[in-house]
């Protein structure tokens, strides 16, 4: 999931919509009803015990909180617990409106968060400890899906999401060049991935870049784009044995050389390689400018492009493929999944934890996995290939082989690192700056070197919360 996104958020509520849900059995209904003997004593046998009332606080407007609502009263239906109300509040005013309402300690009980608050919010109190939400469940999220500050968990993320390299098979056929691996152990090194690019960029005359009387200028397909948004830009600076900060998240890194080096390697595809499109890290729209609009043989982002924009393209004629990302020195690939929460504010955290359970399983969500949006978040399905060819045999993704390779075995392997706010904080402000320092990096008006070591104390600065 896009940190930071509103693309996706209508489908997101229009493919629950789709879901079906309504499994009386599952989730906060077990266990949740009194026993007959606690009713029996002075208790008439036709009184209900009323609802506990809790909200659930989303991005997205009127019409996509009506369509999750009505996802929320299947779940109100299937228990006499708990009564979910859904707050749907615009995608540009959302976090200003929690801030507004954590001030006057009326925060929802619980609601989704951007993955870059979760930690800083955890930081000033505003988190409940969720460590005990899925004791004595058989499904509890993967351990890389917890969003961590100091020991506990406070959050888990909603889905699972990792870092993908797509491709055009037709370009690639037409070019008589092999597809990209699918498999880890057979990944491209950069230079193969770089050589490969050259392949696939022509100018106007037919030319690639490695060939004589190429012009740089008059570029009619590119052969590669590596999605620079700040905080995929992390995955490369890994791979090259650097980072943005310690394992612990308490020092920065990304002033290492290594780091540097990373970063102006992605750059230099646009700048001397001449294989990608100028792109400024600016917009997250990048499978769109890329492999959809037909400019480019092969791109980065998120696995969650699947289900948000290439099924779409493929019902159009677009032949696309997945594949593992290539590699500086060390495989990577950041996994990371928007975050689901419950404010310290609320009264009933047990509750808001029941909703949340019953609100994130596969079986209430099944639409978001099988159009490619989310990813299962438990181990069975990585693991138990009765549950993988559940999960990927459909017509929304690529080949199973091809998928379970790239993606379900990529995002269960040693590659998958969690992306820097599952455990650090003020990441937020930190990419912000990062995005603004490396802007005349992509332009080639100066180098990752010279921008990252003059903004450094600044970088460094954010990521202990000093703007």
């Amino acid at each position: 999931m896009k940190t930071g996104k509103k693309l996706g958020v209508g489908l997101i509520a229009a493919a629950l919509a789709m879901s079906a849900i309504g499994c009386a059995n599952n989730g906060g209904n077990g266990g949740n009803t009194a026993s007959p003997e606690s009713n029996a004593t002075n208790t008439p046998a036709d009184t209900k015990t009323e609802k506990v009332k809790i909200t659930y606080s989303m991005w997205g407007s009127a019409a996509e909180g009506s369509t999750t609502q009505a996802v929320a009263d299947k779940f109100n239906a299937s228990q006499d617990r708990i009564e979910v109300e859904v707050q749907a509040i615009p995608w540009e005013n959302y976090m200003t409106k929690l801030n507004t309402l954590a001030t006057a300690g009326q925060l929802p009980d619980t609601g989704m968060l951007q993955e870059g608050g979760v930690i800083q919010w955890s930081s000033e109190g505003m988190l409940n400890d969720v460590s005990a939400m899925y004791e004595g469940s058989d499904s509890k999220p993967l351990d890389s899906l917890a969003y961590k500050h100091q020991g506990n968990t406070v959050a888990y993320a909603a889905a699972n999401e990792i870092l993908l390299l797509y491709y055009n098979k037709d370009m690639f056929d037409k070019a008589n060049v092999p597809y990209p691996p699918a498999a880890l152990d057979q990944a491209w090194t950069w230079d193969e991935f770089v050589a490969t690019s050259k392949k696939l960029t022509i100018d106007k005359n037919g030319k690639h870049p490695d060939e004589d009387g190429f012009d740089s200028q008059s570029i009619v397909q590119y052969g590669a784009s590596i999605e620079n948004l700040s905080w995929q830009l992390e995955a490369w600076t890994l791979s090259n044995g650097g980072g943005f900060y310690s394992e612990d998240g308490t020092e920065v890194r990304i002033g290492e050389d290594a780091s540097v080096e990373a970063i102006q390697r992605v750059a230099d595809l646009y700048l001397k390689d001449h294989v990608a499109p100028l792109s400024v890290g600016q917009t997250d729209d990048g499978i769109q400018r890329t492999i959809i609009a037909g400019t480019v043989a092969m791109a980065t982002n998120g696995q969650w492009n699947i289900g948000t924009s290439l099924n779409t393209a493929k019902e159009e004629g677009l032949k696309y493929g997945v594949a593992v990302l290539p590699y500086l020195k060390d495989k990577v690939t950041l996994n990371t999944g928007g975050a689901n929460v419950v404010f310290s504010q609320s009264k009933h955290p047990e509750e808001a934890m029941e909703w949340l359970k019953w609100y994130t399983s596969e079986e209430n969500n099944w639409a978001l996995i099988s159009s490619g949006i989310w990813m299962p978040t438990l181990d069975k399905w990585y693991t138990d290939e009765t549950f993988t060819r559940k999960w990927v045999e459909n017509p929304n993704f690529p080949p199973y082989e091809e998928y379970k390779s790239a993606v379900v075995d990529y995002a269960q392997s040693d590659a998958a690192r969690p992306a820097a706010w599952f455990y650090t904080n003020y990441t937020t402000d930190f990419n912000t700056l990062l995005g603004s320092v490396l802007g005349d990096v992509w332009t080639g008006k100066t180098t990752a070197k010279e921008a990252i070591s003059k903004n450094l104390d600044a970088l460094k600065a954010a990521h202990a919360g000093n703007k």
